[in-house]
């Protein structure tokens, strides 16, 4: 949610620099800019990661993130916060990657789903809170803000402890790496490749919820600001409380179950969008997309992480990562001329049969090995 934390300083801020020229355009684009970054270099950052240690990189990408972000509480002007912006995006490049390669190191099995659903919640809780609290702050002043960005200074003590530790916990894990049975170092590369496209297709139909959701529900004769703000708290809580069961669907259903009961959820989510405008639908469908995107999000990164080697695992962190923020910047460039041209109802429903195929797609694999498995007993 690194993206969306100044959202809610904007307009105050566009206000403070109406002389400058461009300065809607410029404003607009600071939520954005740190994508961009993250598109070009996470792949390079996850390489380096596996190069250099993850511990290293992830300290060095939480120290960039904090200079970076809270620079545009004191820069002078659009064109410099937008440079910070930028700059932020190669430090979540940095720390992203570094973490879930470190995740693949520290943890396995059982552990390691576990961890990826506490992830994908405490990402939905954190944005519920900060994106909140950026709001509070942005009444007072548009640059306040920015300093939320200085938190994860506190965590600095526990990543010196992890950089100490991270060649133990890397020794410790041989045997129990063995178990998600990681392809060889020669053929690793074209599933991570498929992966990174199934992730980028998800965000970008996902990302429909946070670009668009606010241009439905004024259409549909909504106060778009109170009714966002509910629409996505609906997605975002529903998606923290979903996300820390992730490791009993996925232990109880399989992997492939788990993504096709995410891609279900996220198809009845975007149906009941496409079926009527009105709250209950709204806050039913908001809530469904949230609760399945929480099952496929840890999804993606665990199977990720099953895909590559030890050794690799940067790499693939890092392919994720621009498959995910590639989905984002994709998403309103693709779906937007759509929506023009048919409709908020159109799209969801062709986005609700598009999740309905990934389903399908997932579990028919499955399926089929168990009938011949059948078939041969």
């Amino acid at each position: 949610m690194a993206n969306a934390t100044i959202s809610p300083a904007l307009p105050a801020l566009e206000a403070s620099f109406s002389g400058d020229p461009g300065a809607a355009t410029l404003t607009r684009f600071l939520v954005s800019a740190p994508s961009l970054s993250v598109v070009l270099i996470a792949p390079f950052a996850g390489m380096a990661a596996d190069r250099i240690g993850r511990g290293p990189m992830l300290l060095a990408g939480v120290l960039l993130f904090v200079l970076s972000g809270t620079a545009g509480a004191y820069l002078p002007d659009l064109y410099s916060i937008l440079i910070s912006r930028l700059l932020l995006g190669v430090a979540v490049a940095m720390t992203m990657t570094a973490q879930v390669a470190l995740v693949g190191d520290m943890f396995a099995g059982a552990r390691r789903s576990a961890f990826m659903g506490w992830q994908t919640a405490a990402i939905n809780f954190s944005g519920f809170l900060f994106i909140g609290l950026a709001g509070y702050l942005a009444g007072v002043s548009p640059r306040l803000p920015f300093l939320i960005y200085a938190f994860p200074v506190l965590l600095l003590p526990m990543l010196v402890l992890i950089l100490q530790g991270e060649r133990r916990a890397a020794a410790a894990l041989p045997q129990a790496d063995l178990q998600d049975a990681p392809l060889s170092a020669r053929h690793w590369v074209k599933p991570a490749a498929l992966v990174g496209g199934l992730t980028m297709v998800t965000v970008m139909l996902f990302f429909l919820m946070p670009s668009q959701l606010p241009f439905y529900l004024d259409q549909n004769g909504f106060d778009s600001a109170s009714a966002t703000a509910i629409g996505l708290g609906a997605l975002t809580l529903t998606a923290g409380f979903v996300a820390m069961t992730f490791r009993r669907f996925s232990e109880r259903l399989g992997l492939a179950a788990t993504f096709a009961l995410g891609f279900l959820l996220m198809c009845g989510g975007f149906a009941a969008l496409a079926f009527e405008a009105s709250w209950g639908f709204i806050l039913i469908g908001a809530a469904l997309v949230g609760a399945g995107y929480a099952l496929v999000q840890p999804a993606f990164l665990l199977l990720a992480l099953q895909i590559a080697p030890a050794d690799r695992r940067g790499s693939v962190s890092g392919i994720v990562a621009t498959s995910m923020f590639l989905g984002q910047v994709v998403s309103p460039l693709v779906l937007t001329p759509l929506i023009q041209a048919f409709g908020f109802a159109a799209v969801y429903l062709g986005t609700a049969l598009a999740l309905l195929f990934l389903a399908a797609a997932s579990i028919a694999p499955a399926l089929v090995r168990q009938y011949r498995q059948g078939e041969a007993g």
